[in-house]
């Protein structure tokens, strides 16, 4: 049995890794889709000061109580960032470290540093709530279930640099990129390219949009129980 954590990306929730779970556990493995404070499910407890902190702390905090070790940790799009901060805190009970079309960054780095192209209003009196990003899907029905579900999101989780202590290449687990190929991001096209380009990285392509966990499940699920 393997444990997978599955971090969702920004104005979703744990909702959109809804048939991943289930075929996952169907094969036996332990599967934990942490909800991020003020976000999908949690949305009701949205503020200003929701932070990158506050997720990677979401994401730390059920690794801890439920004691999770060697597991499989995927962040999904805006997830990088949650998974990435939340090494220092839990690296050493990870296995494999999943990228799925999400930002790689190093210290010091930001949503709005890795993607200069999404304004994000600053200063004092500017909105503190950032509306969704439009989405393709696959299928009308997929939309028709996750369109609603979409909520916008706190500022501060894409202006905050994410901390991390040491290279991931450095960090001793393996890792893994998964590419979608079916639409165009500056920001995932160079963290796919740094993937391809090193040894250190398992690399892998799903010829789909962005929403990747909603559009191919049973290829997610394929590829996410090669490492197990």
């Amino acid at each position: 049995m393997t444990t997978y954590v599955l971090v969702h990306g920004a104005w979703g929730g744990s909702y959109g890794f809804r048939h991943v779970r289930r075929l996952l556990a169907a094969q036996g493995h332990e599967v934990f889709t942490p909800s991020l404070t003020g976000i999908g499910e949690r949305s009701h407890l949205t503020g200003p000061l929701v932070s990158l902190t506050t997720h990677v702390l979401d994401v730390v905090n059920t690794v801890r109580y439920e004691d999770l070790d060697d597991m499989v940790l995927l962040g999904f799009s805006y997830g990088g960032m949650v998974v990435t901060g939340a090494l220092d805190a839990i690296g050493d009970r990870v296995r494999e470290l999943v990228y799925l079309d999400a930002f790689v960054p190093a210290d010091g780095q930001s949503v709005t540093s890795l993607s200069p192209a999404r304004e994000v209003p600053q200063g004092l009196g500017a909105p503190w709530l950032i509306p969704p990003n439009e989405r393709a899907y696959d299928s009308p029905e997929i939309a028709a279930f996750s369109q609603p579900r979409r909520t916008p999101q706190p500022a501060r989780t894409f202006t905050e640099p994410v901390r991390l202590g040491a290279p991931l290449e450095e960090c001793g687990f393996g890792l893994t990129y998964i590419r979608a190929t079916a639409e165009p991001s500056v920001a995932f096209e160079a963290a796919a390219a740094r993937a391809k380009a090193s040894p250190a990285w398992r690399y892998h392509e799903i010829d789909t949009g962005h929403m990747v966990p909603e559009n191919r499940p049973e290829e997610l699920t394929a590829i996410l129980l090669g490492l197990a």
